[in-house]
């Protein structure tokens, strides 16, 4: 029946396939072979065309997942750090691992992203990256010449995998260049105003295009 909750071998199996699918969708797009997302995640193809009857129900669930986990990362740092410049540090790191900013750049074109669940998902996630922003520049330890717009695309540039590189130092080089980001975003009394625009989350909601046709 619709809503009623999986079983722990069911659940195990979809959180594979969704991991699954959101790493070879960002390493080979969004016509990727569905057999190497099913090897991936150690089930049978059967097993996920079950779970999801067709490519796009997939595509949903796995922006869904990862929008959800960017979510619960934010709300973790910002419990568990001791402030607000160190809870935005962690969450930076832990959305490269989460890899939202990669998959769902890849997926722009092929499902709807403003659906109401999505964009509630997404407003659940941006929001509170947001409010972290505004929250270490009342601390003085976030420049207050930087805004959402400067962090949030930024992730989506170092999220998406250089290519040529194996993945694990791929993976260790965005680490390193976040580090090396996030030093820059420090307050400094000798810190240059950068120019281009300063852009909020809705700025950037207001100047978003609409994605291709599919």
């Amino acid at each position: 029946m619709a809503g009623r909750p999986l079983r722990a071998d069911a659940r195990r199996n979809r959180d594979q396939i969704l991991a699954a699918a959101r790493d070879v969708f960002v390493e080979q797009g969004a016509s990727a072979p569905l057999e190497e997302i099913a090897r991936r995640a150690g089930t049978g193809i059967a097993t996920l065309y079950r779970r999801f009857p067709e490519r796009r129900a997939l595509m949903r669930a796995v922006v869904l997942e990862v929008l959800r986990q960017t979510a619960e990362a934010i709300a973790r740092a910002r419990a568990e750090e001791p402030d607000a410049f160190a809870a935005l540090a962690r969450y930076l790191h832990e959305s490269l691992e989460i890899r939202a900013a990669a998959v769902i750049p890849a997926l722009l074109n092929e499902i709807p992203l403003h659906d109401d669940e999505i964009e509630r998902a997404r407003a659940e996630a941006a929001g509170p990256a947001e409010e972290l922003v505004r929250a270490a520049q009342r601390e003085g330890t976030l420049r207050p010449d930087v805004a959402f717009g400067d962090i949030g695309p930024l992730i989506v540039r170092f999220a998406r995998p250089l290519p040529g590189l194996p993945a694990e130092l791929d993976r260790e080089l965005s680490h390193r260049h976040v580090d090396i980001f996030l030093d820059g975003l420090r307050t400094r009394p000798d810190a240059r105003e950068p120019g281009g625009p300063v852009l909020t989350l809705a700025d950037l909601r207001a100047r978003r295009q609409p994605p291709l046709e599919a």
